[in-house]
Order: structure tokens, then C-alpha cells, then sequence
């Protein structure tokens, strides 16, 4: 298999204060990659005192330009340096790689983001990025490969007119061994802090079953731009004693927090799949989300590894059920801790690298899923 010359022009990094998901996905692919003999390259923000230009495990990354800038410094990047493949990281909006070249692209796309537009830009800003998501963005990478992580995703995708999408499914990296489950009744929160993650949610539902349930607590892993709002809402529900903002942490922390937690509580507005789903069963717990969310019907098994919820008295309502019932909550959490085992970074990189090949190459492959 000849090396190839791989950029990933993408919003953000992990090591950005709102890096997730989506950063995760980018870098565990890319490192395997490199591994692989690719000379691989993820142009995209800077942010704060990390360095420009940078080698971390074999992947150079290039920081360029700001939370918009980016767009234009990156393509700017990549009109001067030779590439054979780009993926385009479209988060929302894209960065035109279509306007320099049509040779050796490849869009990935996470989940649309129409509710999120209408969240955090309503009214008109709102609208025109919707606009350029929904009827620009398609007609511009008309034709070319698209990569996405969930059933879901493309059928949205589809749904806009795209034809050519293959699923690669995240991974998880080597959970190790489980922690100490706590013995007092326990939430968490895996999540960046930003609105249409809504977080309020799962606030408002432990400060709700608080009475019940005397001892609980809840554990908000992740940080954002959003914290302050959060914490100005558990002050309002007089809940401070029962509330963790643990912001960012490590990896062995998230996983001692995940583990700990009886249920993790997810009710994000959509998700293209929901790693944090998966590095919570990884630790044996199972998730609650939200019905419409998207991927998330596909990362939690409903009633298999986790209870999938159409409200927010549907959410307060499963978690009360769970906590009461250890041995549901037992099942639940191994079954999902199993499925979670069955997924892993070099089966994505294997999808991902297939088609990155065929789009190097002068005839594109058809649309399959693995």
C-alpha cells in the first residue's frame, strides 16, 4: 500500500478549551495513520500558548488563524503545500477545500447541526448558518466521498442530497481495568460545556431527585464556555452541595469519575454518535439519553445497555427507576461495558484509510457501510 500525504483541516485540536469529540475522533484516526507510514498533517486553530507547529506522536499539527480565521488561513495553507488527500473536518461550516481543489477530498461530517444553530444563533445568524450547512455545503462537495459516524448521520446527509457516505464508527481506546464503583448513589456528565449539550437537564434532575435519593450527587466531567451559566443554574436550584465541576481532567480521572457514577446522563440535543456513551460503558455504565438525539440510538441499545428518553420527566423519571434498581442497573452496565470492547480505533482507521486511498485515486469507490 503506497504512503500517502494526508491533512486534516479541522476547527480545533484536543488540546483546545473546547476541543471534543469530534478533536478525539481526528487525532486517534490521524496517530494511527502515521503509524501506518502516512505523512499526516491536522491544520486548525490556535488557541492560547500552544506552539504553532508541533510533532505529537508522528502527526504534525499546524495552528492557524481563530475560531473563524482558521478557515481561510487553512486553505491558504494547503494551496501551498502538497497534499494527496484532504479531509475536510465540516463542523458546522466548511472550509471549501472544494475552492482550490476537487482531486483528493473527503469530507467528514459528525451530525448536522440545525438545532444548534437555532440554540446558540437564533434568528438570523442562526438561519444563514443552517443555510450554508443544508443547501451550500452540499451543492459545494457535490460528488465527493463523505465520511460519517452513525447510521443517523447519514441519513441526514442523505437526506441533503449527498449520495457517496461510508460509516466508520468511532473507537475506543484500551479502557483497562475497571474502578471502584461509589457506594453512595452517584450521576455524572461527560460532555463539552456549551448549550446545546444541555446540561441543565441533568442539573435539574439530581437537584430534583435529591429528596429521594439523600446522598446523590452528580459529577459534570468537561469544560466550556457555557460553566458559568451552568453554575448560575445550580446556584438557582440551591443544589452547589450535590454539583462537581470537575472541568477537564485526565484520562484516568474521567475513567475513575465514569466509574464511580452509578448512571451517566446524556441530554445533548444530537450527537453524531456519543464517545462519551462508550467511554462510560467502558467502566460498566450504562448512559440515559434523549430519543432525538441522533447517534446516540445507535451508541445506547435501549434497554439493552442504557434507557433512551423522549423528555426531560422521561430523564428524571429512568434515572429514579435505575437507582432504585441495582440489578437492572448491574445488567445494563455490563452488557454495555461488553458491546463498548467490540469497537476499537484501528477498525475506524481501516474504514478511514479505504477511503482516503480510493479518493487519491481517479475512479471513487461506492457508497457502502461496514
Amino acid at each position: 500500500m503506497p504512503p500517502m500525504r494526508i491533512a486534516f483541516l479541522t476547527w480545533r485540536d484536543t488540546t483546545h478549551p473546547d476541543g471534543g469529540g469530534s478533536e478525539v475522533y481526528v487525532e486517534e484516526v490521524a496517530r494511527r495513520l502515521a503509524t501506518r507510514g502516512h505523512d499526516v498533517t491536522i491544520v486548525c486553530a490556535r488557541h492560547g500558548q500552544a506552539a504553532t507547529d508541533e510533532l505529537v506522536s508522528g502527526v504534525r499539527l499546524r495552528r492557524v488563524g481563530g475560531r473563524l480565521t482558521v478557515y481561510p488561513r487553512a486553505l491558504a495553507w494547503l494551496v501551498r503545500h502538497r497534499v494527496d488527500v484532504v479531509v475536510d473536518v465540516i463542523n458546522g461550516l466548511p472550509f471549501g477545500t472544494p475552492l482550490v481543489r476537487r482531486r483528493g477530498v473527503v469530507a467528514l461530517v459528525h451530525h448536522l447541526h440545525q438545532r444548534q444553530w437555532q440554540i446558540i444563533y437564533p434568528g438570523l445568524a442562526g438561519r444563514l448558518g443552517w443555510w450554508v450547512e443544508s443547501r451550500l455545503t452540499p451543492r459545494l462537495y457535490r460528488g465527493l466521498p463523505h465520511l460519517t459516524v452513525s447510521e443517523a448521520s447519514r441519513r441526514d446527509l442523505t437526506g441533503l442530497g449527498v449520495e457517496d457516505v461510508t460509516i466508520a464508527r468511532n473507537g475506543l481506546a484500551s479502557p483497562g481495568a475497571q474502578r471502584a464503583r461509589s457506594a453512595t448513589p452517584r450521576l455524572c456528565v461527560l460532555a463539552r460545556l456549551v448549550p446545546h449539550k444541555r446540561i441543565e437537564h441533568a442539573i435539574a434532575v439530581a437537584a430534583s431527585l435529591q429528596r429521594e435519593f439523600p446522598d446523590l450527587h452528580l459529577d459534570v466531567i468537561g469544560d466550556g464556555w457555557w460553566r458559568e451559566e451552568l453554575e448560575k443554574e445550580v446556584a438557582r436550584l440551591d443544589a452547589a452541595d450535590i454539583v462537581t465541576f470537575h472541568g477537564h481532567v485526565d484520562e484516568p480521572s474521567r475513567d475513575r469519575l465514569l466509574a464511580q457514577a452509578w448512571l451517566m446522563l446524556l441530554p445533548s440535543v444530537k450527537e453524531g454518535w456519543g464517545l462519551a456513551v462508550m467511554e462510560a460503558a467502558a467502566q460498566a455504565t450504562p448512559t440515559i439519553a434523549y430519543r432525538e438525539a441522533g447517534g446516540v440510538t445507535e451508541s445506547v441499545v435501549d434497554d439493552e445497555t442504557g434507557r433512551l428518553v423522549d423528555d426531560l420527566a422521561g430523564l428524571e423519571g429512568a434515572t429514579r427507576d435505575l437507582l432504585r434498581n441495582p440489578w437492572t442497573r448491574q445488567r445494563l452496565g455490563e452488557r454495555a461495558r461488553e458491546r463498548a470492547l467490540t469497537f476499537d480505533w484501528e477498525s475506524t482507521t481501516d474504514v478511514v484509510e479505504t477511503v482516503l486511498l480510493a479518493a487519491r485515486a481517479p475512479q471513487h469507490r461506492q457508497t457502502r457501510s461496514p
